[in-house]
């Protein structure tokens, strides 16, 4: 069977769209990179992308769309939620029956197309958009923004002409002594404290201000998911990234060299700490600002939102004496968050804890905490031996990234420690797996790991907007969801005013708790592959994070959407 890239290439070598020099500048970057073909060789600039919709409509004999010429019906489009809509570059055209005509900007997506048909239900009938800002347009029209309306009243202050002398070019910024006066003044001060107030109150976790070629991009990530809000013009940027330099203790100066560094703020009586990033890019300084608010941060291991088997499993493994626990899931999916609470809940006087994190992001009292610097050779590594020297009981890694902290962390584990510590993989399983890849002999592994705990963070459906429906049996079939009568019902987002119109509010965790038994040890000690791992641990009674979080979505805390977002099949 040809694969979707196959065609692809076919279809622009025949048409004589790419040369075979070009396709393999292409496909080198993807292998570096990652990404989509079809989006690498536009950003290229080998092929417009009217050019490529075109080629695909007649190699692929799907249909053509021009979208300005269409009229789309907001009951259609609203059969599948915005951020599905803005995430995979598509809107619902029409219906029929049991079949859901969707445009798309990249109809080889199969994967969109499946999630598409999975959380509707209807099948799904690709059509090509000849045109991408055609549909950013369209989704303007039919998702007017409605989260931010503080940028409009700052700029009528700023339309003065002291403000005049900015360029849009990149190669013809302001000079340092315009820029220090003017991130002084009064308007932009008020403009950048804006920002940073609306995304708070927003309960945004990171703000991403993105220069592009003509405009200025702000976005806010919440609830893990990034929205776009209403931005100031481009020619305000560089004064927002100097005002927020200046305010980060940075060098107003520098812009070919990336920086980081971090600032405080009072915001309506709640102390919020930003840390900052600031990453050169082709268009300018990107900004990227992580909001650290000590309010919201749930350091109770009870109040994370586990279920009462792998809560009460976690508690047990953390009062042992000696060990190693560690937890893993993608960025952002609150591992820290985790391990600090773990560290609140055994914390007492008659213990010694010592944390090593890149970087420390919560400030607790009573536990010694160490920010590791690789600039100055201070590595994860380095600072665990000399952890080891200042006699502790527990010891906290922020993530182990390699085979020299991996076999430090073990036998820390077995001499007489307890080690708590992150990895990067998707599944309890799978982490072992990775320890194995990483050299790690199976009988360390099996003598001094406690357990995995595998977490996901879902976000919690609005309670004063979700809607019931009654599910599809056929749906039902395929995700194997257990039935205690005729019909199962869920819930689905909407959108008020209470949740700016995204139909979530806030976040609860699932999990994943793989302990190691005598049977996992067995399989573990004959290095079986992760899904074998994940079928005896099943079988010994875990429950999946799938399994998890279909539960939420049966009490009607979360959505079937977001379950289908954040965790994949057991099969």
């Amino acid at each position: 069977m040809v694969s979707l890239k196959e065609q692809l290439i076919k279809i622009l070598i025949e048409d004589k769209l790419l040369t075979p020099q070009q396709l393999e500048s292409a496909l080198k970057v993807q292998k570096e990179k990652g990404g989509r073909l079809s989006d690498i060789i536009v950003e290229m600039n080998f092929i417009k992308r009217s050019d490529l919709a075109m080629a695909l409509s007649q190699g692929l004999n799907l249909p053509l769309i021009d979208l300005k010429r269409c009229k789309i019906d907001p009951e259609v489009a609203s059969i599948v939620p915005e951020n599905i809509i803005r995430h995979y570059q598509i809107i619902p055209i029409s219906k029929m029956g049991d079949t859901l005509t969707v445009a798309m900007v990249d109809p080889l997506n199969v994967f969109a197309i499946d999630h598409i048909q999975a959380l509707t239900g209807y099948k799904i009938n690709p059509i090509i958009i000849s045109e991408e800002k055609d549909l950013q347009e369209v989704i303007r029209e039919v998702y007017p923004d409605t989260t931010m309306g503080f940028v409009d009243e700052i700029l009528k202050e700023i339309s003065d002409t002291t403000f005049e002398f900015i360029k849009e070019e990149r190669e013809s910024l302001p000079s340092l002594e315009e820029l220090t006066r003017s991130v002084e003044e009064a308007p932009i001060i008020r403009l950048t404290n804006s920002i940073l107030e609306e995304a708070v109150e927003k309960r945004a976790s990171d703000i991403l201000i993105e220069p592009q070629k003509d405009t200025l991009r702000i976005r806010f990530r919440i609830d893990g998911i990034l929205q776009e809000v209403k931005s100031p013009p481009k020619s305000m940027y560089p004064l927002i990234v100097s005002r927020i330099k200046v305010i980060s203790d940075l060098d107003i100066a520098e812009h070919r060299l990336p920086q980081e560094g971090r600032f405080k703020a009072k915001i309506k009586a709640k102390e919020i700490d930003f840390r900052v990033s600031i990453l050169p890019s082709i268009w300018g300084e990107k900004v990227a600002l992580r909001i650290l608010d000590r309010s919201q941060a749930m350091l109770d291991i009870e109040k994370l939102g586990f279920d009462n088997y792998a809560l009460n499993i976690l508690k047990k493994m953390a009062l042992l004496p000696h060990g190693m626990i560690m937890v893993c899931g993608p960025t952002g999916s609150g591992k820290t968050t985790t391990l600090y609470s773990i560290l609140k809940y055994i914390d007492s006087p008659e213990k010694n804890i010592i944390t090593v994190e890149d970087p420390v992001e919560y400030q607790i009292e009573g536990i010694n905490q160490v920010s590791v610097n690789p600039q100055i050779g201070l590595t994860f590594a380095s600072a665990l031996r000399s952890i080891l020297r200042q006699d502790p009981d527990i010891i906290m890694i922020g993530e182990i990234r390699d085979l020299e902290t991996t076999d430090i962390a073990i036998k820390s584990a077995l001499t007489g420690h307890l080690v708590l510590s992150t990895l990067h993989t998707t599944t309890a399983a799978g982490a072992v797996a990775r320890l194995l890849n990483m050299g790690t002999e199976p009988y360390l592994i099996c003598a001094s790991l406690l357990c995995v705990l595998a977490q996901r963070l879902l976000r919690k459906l609005c309670p004063h907007c979700k809607e019931k429906y009654t599910l599809k049996p056929d749906l039902i079939r395929e995700l194997k969801i257990t039935q205690e009568s005729k019909e199962v019902s869920f819930y689905r987002a909407k959108g008020c005013k209470a949740c700016f119109n995204t139909g979530y509010i806030g976040r609860i965790a699932i999990a994943e708790i793989l302990t190691l038994t005598a049977g996992i040890k067995e399989l573990i000690l004959t290095r079986a592959q992760e899904h074998i791992i994940k079928q005896k641990a099943r079988q010994e009674g875990m429950i999946t994070l799938r399994e998890n979080a279909l539960a939420l979505a049966k009490a009607g805390i979360t959505s079937l959407e977001e379950v289908l977002r954040t965790t994949s099949s057991d099969d």
